[in-house]
């Protein structure tokens, strides 16, 4: 550990004149402190090296930005920077779906286990009542916000290769149902409306140009123009563009039957 005096010097020295030695020589009488932190997160299933690793990333980061002029210890610095940079590494590592991603967040999960832990509610699924309105006052945050989080805590993602059983080589996937249409409907869906669609524009073409424009208007746009706008349009009444509409359907509808008993007979 370094003295007071000694740690002030190498600092002066990294800042002034880029000494890596030095910065070098503060990193190494801190890894004892990054190892104590890392200790505190074992709890999250991940490897503790890793957590030491990621928690000496924050310490280097400590001592690049370390003003020694201000009067405080290495050590009170760098804690806060070996904590976030700990956190940041088992947010990412939890899951692949982003969580914690705003500070309050960040202050649930991390506090919501040793939480759990203090009221001995770590085996819990879902909370008691009684233990989700304690920690939701605890921590200032919803109930609806620690149910949440608790669910994502649960469980971890796990692999879809991951067999589902130790002596046999099914896997997760091969249970996993498939609930949208297969190709071969798709295909067939996609064949029927192109046929629809053709047959239309046949029928469309049996119509006059008024016609068309008139049942297009009324009947095949998102928006259909009412009848007293056509009936400006074309300069006549609304119960002759309503009759122009009634005449078009009608031929359009005895155009795609007699379409549809012809394809009946081929078949």
């Amino acid at each position: 550990m370094l003295e007071a005096e000694e740690e002030y010097m190498l600092a002066k020295r990294w800042k002034e004149q880029d000494d890596q030695d030095a910065a070098a020589k503060m990193v190494n009488s801190h890894l004892r402190l990054v190892a104590k932190i890392a200790m505190g997160y074992r709890g999250y299933g991940l490897p503790l090296g890793e957590i030491i690793s990621e928690g000496n990333v924050g310490l280097m980061q400590a001592v690049k930005r370390f003003e020694p002029e201000k009067g405080f210890r290495l050590a009170t610095y760098a804690m806060w920077w070996i904590r976030a940079s700990i956190q940041e590494y088992i947010l990412r590592s939890w899951s692949l779906v982003k969580i914690g991603t705003t500070a309050a967040q960040k202050k649930l999960f991390f506090n919501l286990r040793r939480l759990k832990g203090e009221i001995k509610a770590l085996e819990e699924g879902d909370l008691k009542r009684e233990n989700l309105e304690k920690i939701s006052t605890t921590l200032d945050v919803s109930e609806e916000d620690v149910i949440n989080m608790n669910r994502r805590m649960s469980g971890r993602d796990a692999s879809l290769n991951t067999p589902l059983k130790t002596d046999t080589e099914t896997e997760w996937q091969d249970w996993l149902v498939d609930e949208s249409d297969n190709q071969e409907t798709i295909l067939a869906n996609h064949e029927e409306m192109n046929e629809r669609r053709k047959v239309l524009s046949q029928a469309m073409g049996i119509l006059n140009e008024r016609e068309q424009i008139i049942l297009a208007a009324r009947r095949l746009s998102e928006n259909p123009q009412t009848l007293e706008e056509l009936s400006q349009k074309h300069s006549i009444s609304r119960e002759r563009v309503r009759q122009i509409e009634a005449r078009a359907f009608e031929k359009i509808q005895k155009f795609i039957q007699a379409a549809k008993d012809d394809i009946s007979i081929k078949a």
